[in-house]
């Protein structure tokens, strides 16, 4: 049988209570061997308590933190489950494929809408269907979800209630687990396995919205080191002075004190196109740089992850170009 690394990191699916009381992290590896004892029929289990957590505490230090914990135990494992909560659970998924560069193992993450101890949880098929997919799914980082394979750094959580908790909204699946479990080929590996798990969260993130103050985003920008700017649609955002709203302002200031930007859209699918409108011109000609058809979260982790790395040019082509397969 191989033989699979499952590394606890908290959330909802390890813990404990139930509604109307709060949930808290729970003894997840007792109740894993009460609840789902078949997955000692699936491989060689081997389980490490990495964190207990609920996922809205993780943290850029804790990413790093894994990503060298996998890195180190990859090598004598034929693959790796990481159980997570949902809430953060892209975003961990996207700093992992990006600070694992050259992947030749799967690493599934997955996670739950109800804890593994309640009788309708969905945590007991998540974790049959993640370790299926370490053991026969592509090589790199992913997400196993309701009986669905996605691509880790092109998922979005888009519901709090439904089991059908994540999305891919502009890369196909790389697996359906029904009757019979069926899997795309995934990346193929790309140089040597290597860890680069630097990081700088100094990024902020701008949603714009009618009526938004280019005076708190100026406030905020000689604290950041990078600002992802979530525009409408294209790449769209205020450029008119009528109402003196205009972000051209905080485009010009960003420039002048070497703070890059990255521009991604609200809208779930499809790509931002910085020719398409004046203000995706205005965005460009300042030195932006679009974020093609990446969620905000691998937007934002990208440009933490490319910050501790690289500077200039050399940062703009890393933005621009795929690294994980975040963007087409």
């Amino acid at each position: 049988m191989k033989r699979l690394l499952l590394l606890h990191t908290g959330g909802t699916l390890g813990m404990t209570g139930r509604r109307p009381e709060a949930l808290k992290p729970g003894a997840f590896f007792r109740t894993l061997r009460q609840k789902v004892p078949e997955l000692g029929r699936l491989a060689h289990l081997e389980l490490e308590l990495f964190s207990n957590l609920d996922s809205c505490e993780m943290q850029p230090e804790l990413w790093s933190a894994l990503a060298r914990r996998l890195y180190q135990r990859l090598p004598h494992f034929d693959g790796a489950v990481v159980t997570h909560g949902t809430d953060t659970l892209a975003e961990t998924a996207c700093a992992l494929s990006f600070m694992l560069p050259g992947l030749r193992k799967p690493v599934v993450l997955t996670g739950a809408q109800r804890p593994l101890g309640e009788v309708r949880s969905d945590a007991r098929l998540n974790l049959i269907d993640a370790v299926t997919s370490a053991l026969q799914g592509p090589r790199e980082v992913t997400v196993c979800f309701d009986s669905h394979l996605y691509r880790g750094n092109r998922v979005r959580k888009e519901s709090v209630a439904e089991y059908d908790a994540f999305d891919s909204p502009n890369f196909p699946t790389l697996g359906v687990l029904g009757v019979e479990a069926r899997f795309e080929a995934g990346l193929s590996p790309r140089g040597k396995a290597a860890l680069k798990d630097r990081l700088d969260p100094r990024v902020f993130l701008l949603r714009v919205f009618p009526g938004l103050d280019p005076a708190l985003a100026l406030a905020v920008l000689p604290r950041v080191r990078g600002l992802v700017v979530e525009a409408y649609g294209a790449g769209n955002f205020p450029v008119s002075d009528q109402w003196g709203r205009s972000l051209r302002p905080v485009l010009t200031q960003a420039k002048r004190l070497g703070v890059p930007v990255v521009v991604v859209s609200q809208a779930p699918r499809n790509s931002v196109d910085l020719s398409a409108y004046e203000a995706g011109v205005v965005a460009r000609e300042a030195g932006a740089v679009s974020a093609g058809d990446m969620t905000i979260s691998a937007a934002v982790v990208k440009l933490m992850h490319g910050l501790a790395y690289f500077s200039g040019d050399a940062l703009r082509r890393y933005l621009e170009r795929p690294v994980a397969g975040e963007r087409s």
